[in-house]
């Protein structure tokens, strides 16, 4: 019977990765031929390059594939080819940006994925067990403040866009809060896990719902005042919300208790309309995104040429190089949406949503098979931070809500945003691959010791 299960399990991981290998496939085809589009679009013939692109991006995604089919085999199959998809669709636009702008932005970003991919497998191959994370809960939590700290050191922080969150280190720059991201993800998890009964423990009742009690409200006024000390400090509207959804987020996949979600709320519409009056930054952000054909040459010039461009581009957009989405600052990083949509279309932009929607879904799949309240935490969080940068991204750029400054996962142009995110996969895959791993089998003694043992029922006379 053991070795029928063993079998049986053997050919279901086979042909797992038999999947993912054929999905990757169709994901190289969407990078590559987009790619190739952009040359005939612009150019009228397929870049010189296309061979030396097309096989090194083939290189890097089937060297991430082989990685997982030894180290990883019971992972999920579609989270790497969705994430190959956007990689090379943004490298595409990126591409079709820099022939306008006369840049190399896109040779950057490859190298950078590069990168990417070598802490991926880096990360699988040295992290064989997710749990092993928790003995660094604190410790990552004291290196994710050392990260926020370091853009406000002078002589190393330096301010882009009015935003201070980048460090230089000579010719390179690096952004310390999408590593800081990662880290407080294992942080909130392994506190929420070791305190999680007491802070679902209720409060007074008002109105159905069970409020936490008093004394438990320190961690989330915590991070509520972290958030609005990088937004004051740092200038970083993006980012102080991105950090506090997280922790609310996980906090009440922890406990449970809508009551979180209550006074998250309240404490983030408190700092928001404070910061609203205090702040000229965040008033300018307001007012932008309220009416920005109030000023469309000057502060809302950048949203409202994105507009223009998701006009002009319609239902299927008006094809590579038919568009001017280099008209749009920032369009490689912040707009690059607005960029797809331009030019490909209303139907490109709810392909790339729904890529992000499977990205979420089987991160939220591998929290919910997870057979650890660790890796359950871990998981959802992980999906909490890049469903959360999805949306205030594209909210920003569709005029939802106010423009946040946060790039956009695996599409935009940005190292830091892009290695982060190669990390955040690995650590998914690996928590996948621990949930969907079988059991070990009984041996023979332990099976025959298991039928002869005899549950006795006594029932009182």
């Amino acid at each position: 019977m053991a070795t029928n299960s063993s079998t049986l399990m053997g050919f279901v991981h086979r042909r797992r990765r038999g999947a993912e290998l054929f999905l990757l496939v169709l994901a190289l085809v969407v990078g590559i031929g987009a790619y190739a589009a952009v040359g005939l679009g612009v150019d009228g013939e397929v870049p010189t390059n296309l061979i030396g692109y097309g096989g090194w991006l083939a290189v890097l995604t089937v060297a991430a594939h082989v990685v997982v089919r030894f180290v990883a085999p019971y992972a999920d199959p579609v989270l790497l080819p969705v994430v190959a998809a956007l990689n090379g669709l943004g490298l595409a636009v990126i591409h079709r940006l820099d022939l306008a702008k006369d840049t190399g932005l896109a040779s950057q970003q490859l190298t950078w994925m590069t990168l990417g991919v070598i802490l991926f497998v880096a990360t699988l191959v040295f992290l064989p067990d997710h749990r092993l994370l928790a003995r660094f809960t604190y410790t990552s939590g004291l290196a994710a403040i050392v990260l926020l700290i370091l853009p406000m050191l002078p002589g190393l922080g330096t301010q882009i866009n009015g935003a201070r969150i980048w460090i230089a280190v000579g010719p390179f720059s690096f952004q310390p809060g999408e590593l800081a991201k990662v880290l407080l993800v294992v942080t909130f998890a392994g506190y929420l896990v070791v305190h999680r009964d007491a802070l679902a423990l209720a409060g007074r009742r008002v109105v159905f719902i069970d409020l936490p009690r008093g004394r438990d409200l320190g961690p989330i006024l915590m991070m509520w005042v972290v958030s609005l000390g990088i937004l004051v400090l740092q200038r970083d509207l993006g980012s102080s919300l991105l950090f506090f959804g997280l922790f609310l987020v996980m906090l009440y996949v922890a406990t449970e208790r809508p009551g979180w979600l209550v006074v998250g709320g309240l404490l983030f519409f408190g700092g928001a309309a404070v910061a609203f009056r205090l702040f000229s930054h965040v008033q300018k952000r307001v007012d932008i995104w309220l009416d920005p054909f109030a000023d469309p040459d000057g502060s809302g010039y950048q949203l409202v040429q994105a507009l223009y461009g998701f006009g002009w581009g319609g239902m299927i957009g008006r094809g590579f190089g038919e568009g001017m989405p280099e008209r749009v600052p920032y369009a490689e990083s912040d707009f690059i949406l607005a960029a797809i949509g331009e030019e490909l279309g209303l139907t490109a932009v709810m392909a790339v949503l729904l890529l992000y929607g499977l990205v979420v879904e089987r991160a939220l799949r591998a929290a919910l098979i997870s057979r650890d309240g660790f890796g359950k935490l871990v998981a959802t969080g992980l999906a909490a931070v890049l469903a959360l940068q999805v949306f205030v991204v594209i909210g920003g750029v569709t005029r939802l809500i106010p423009l946040t400054g946060l790039t956009t996962p695996f599409l935009s142009y940005g190292g830091s945003s892009l290695v982060a995110n190669w990390v955040i996969v690995a650590i998914l895959l690996r928590i996948s691959d621990q949930a969907r791993r079988p059991l070990p089998d009984l041996t023979e003694d332990e099976d025959a010791d298991e039928q002869a043992t005899q549950v006795v029922k006594v029932v009182p006379q």
